[in-house]
């Protein structure tokens, strides 16, 4: 697990995560130019959170829940919010995230949970080896073990983002069957750039000489 060190003064926000886990240049337009775009998914997403956040609805009393709780965790520097944290009788502490969409088992998603999960441990000072996505499109929770490669992934995605926050240059677009999917999709210009991309390695591979080993008799 890769810690935070002094030289790195910059917080990773825990939506950051999963930004860059689904394609690292929509991560770079948010953080480096403030790009973010909305479809009608993401207000989806927008409403239902507003929504999650209100204090107002517990239909299980039994159930300490927390909503919108900041969280945060200083060796690693990351920083964020967690829809819904539940508090089980045993002890138990669950994160719970929401998301409007489907839920893709190891995708992006869960690397954000778990950094929640991470996250709250620090602040509970309590193992927390459980969280769980309820999923809008689905209307049901996935549930997924916070386990050792989960949270490699957390950190080697936090340090992903780190990097591109420290380069101030944006990752080259992913021009695939994400971009069908992706709010950003306009100002991204994906397949546009993908173009020009592979316009100047063709260019560059016309003018560059051949090893005289190749060359015709």
């Amino acid at each position: 697990m890769t810690a935070v060190g002094a030289e790195d003064p910059w917080p990773v926000p825990l939506s950051a995560l999963e930004h860059y886990a689904y394609c690292p240049r929509q991560a770079g337009l948010i953080l480096l130019e403030d790009a973010y775009a909305d479809d009608a998914a993401t207000v989806r997403g927008t409403l239902a959170h507003h929504r999650i956040h209100d204090p107002g609805h517990d239909k299980r009393p039994q159930v300490r829940t927390l909503r919108a709780l900041p969280v945060w965790h200083d060796e690693l520097g990351l920083t964020g919010v967690c829809d819904v944290v539940e508090v089980h009788p045993d002890g138990t502490v669950l994160p719970v995230e929401h998301k409007s969409g489907s839920y893709t088992p190891g995708g992006p998603a869960d690397v954000q949970v778990a950094a929640q999960a991470m996250c709250l441990e620090q602040r509970m000072d309590t193992a927390v080896p459980t969280a769980a996505i309820y999923a809008m499109a689905d209307r049901r929770r996935h549930t997924l073990a916070v386990d050792a490669s989960l949270r490699e992934r957390v950190c080697a995605t936090a340090e992903a983002v780190r990097a591109v926050m420290a380069r101030e240059e944006l990752p080259a677009p992913a021009a695939d069957q994400r971009c069908r999917r992706c709010s950003m999709n306009t100002g991204c210009m994906p397949k546009v750039l993908a173009g020009t991309r592979r316009y100047n390695r063709l260019l560059a591979e016309l003018y560059t000489p051949s090893h005289e080993t190749d060359w015709d008799d």
